[in-house]
């Protein structure tokens, strides 16, 4: 009882900024209502992913408040799907390219993969690529994949090396550590940040690069490289 009382305890504690990185950025959803940009601009914030989509259906209810106002915003914006791999990945790629317009300036598209919803490693891997084929088609750069670390190592390791990679890993003194020749480029380091503008939490991640990597990593080509300013 003591360490599940010292878990919970760990998940209450407020997420602090990490230092040692050039590169600080949130993601949002409708869980955290309206934001006030202009604010968090003005915190040191450089890149922002926000939810669209889920499955074939489901669209976010703040994404175009929320894509709209940071079109005019100096922070880099990105627009992520949460994937549900028992739903045909081609519907729900249609249903993520219906929603989101990306233009010079913006960061490739994510895939949210943190759940198997009772599917086979080998049909959730074939079914991701098949969402990952039809978004790159569209958009003309390769999407960044996002789940957290054990999934990641467990489920996918050694199938999506060619793919920009952003991993969950709670924990401000270990990064994480991928299987594999491949290295993380976003970190969600923690889910209870603290930023005017957000009421309540907000996702807290850093970049593995520099400002230039981050520009870098919006120009639109299907041969988008990985980076290469490591930490």
């Amino acid at each position: 009882m003591v360490i599940l009382a010292l878990f919970f305890s760990a998940c209450e504690t407020e997420t602090l900024r990490m230092e040692g990185f050039e590169v600080h950025g949130i993601d949002v959803s409708r869980y955290q209502g309206v934001v006030d940009w202009e604010k968090v601009e003005q915190q040191g914030i450089d890149f922002v992913f926000i939810k669209a989509t889920e499955g074939n259906t489901l669209r976010d209810s703040q994404f175009i408040t929320n894509w709209d106002a940071l079109s005019e915003n100096k922070m880099r914006r990105g627009a992520y799907h949460f994937f549900r791999p028992t739903v045909d990945a081609v519907k729900q790629a249609e249903n993520f390219t219906k929603v989101v317009q990306i233009k010079n300036g913006d960061l490739p598209p994510a895939l949210d993969i943190e759940v198997l919803d009772g599917v086979t490693k080998s049909e959730l891997i074939t079914s991701v690529k098949s969402w990952l084929t039809v978004v790159e088609s569209k958009y003309g750069c390769k999407p960044i994949i996002y789940t957290y670390m054990k999934f990641y190592n467990e489920h996918l390791a050694g199938h999506l090396d060619d793919y920009p990679l952003w991993i969950a890993r709670y924990n401000s003194r270990l990064s994480p550590k991928i299987e594999g020749n491949q290295n993380w480029d976003f970190w969600q380091y923690g889910n209870r940040g603290k930023i005017d503008g957000i009421r309540g939490d907000v996702d807290f991640n850093v970049f593995r690069g520099d400002l230039l990597d981050l520009e870098m990593m919006t120009e639109r080509k299907k041969d988008l490289g990985r980076i290469t300013n490591i930490k």
